[in-house]
């Protein structure tokens, strides 16, 4: 009985410690996946994707997220920054970032009616 209690205890430990790194690298992982360079438009724009840099936009859109994008910022204003989106749709524009996390990923922009930035998020494909 005593041993089951044990095993028991051990268990719960070890499933409460690997939850508790599986959920601060989720919360984290924008930072340490999209967080590498500060936002610059010229090679923002000028990015392509190659061999060597699937995910060629990635390392600028923690930055772009943080720093650039803020709430409020007219649709024009964040279009003349970011260039012509990849999808555009009414209160939404997307932009590729490429293949990141083995999986293709998206710079989502929201806007509201008054087409003010409401957020921004990094979309999963």
């Amino acid at each position: 009985m005593k041993a089951i209690k044990i095993l028991s205890l051990i268990s719960f430990i070890l499933i409460f410690i690997i939850s508790v790194m599986f959920f601060g690298w989720w919360a984290m992982k924008d930072y340490f996946v999209f967080g590498d360079s500060r936002f610059d438009q010229v090679q923002w724009i000028t990015a392509q994707p190659s061999d060597d840099k699937p995910c060629y936009r990635g390392d600028m859109a923690f930055d772009l997220k943080q720093r650039v994008l803020l709430r409020g910022m007219p649709r024009n204003i964040a279009t003349i920054l970011l260039g012509r989106p990849t999808w555009e749709d009414h209160g939404q524009i997307e932009y590729e970032l490429g293949y990141c996390l083995w999986r293709e990923h998206g710079l989502r922009l929201y806007f509201d009616d008054n087409d003010k930035l409401i957020r921004s998020r990094i979309a999963q494909h």
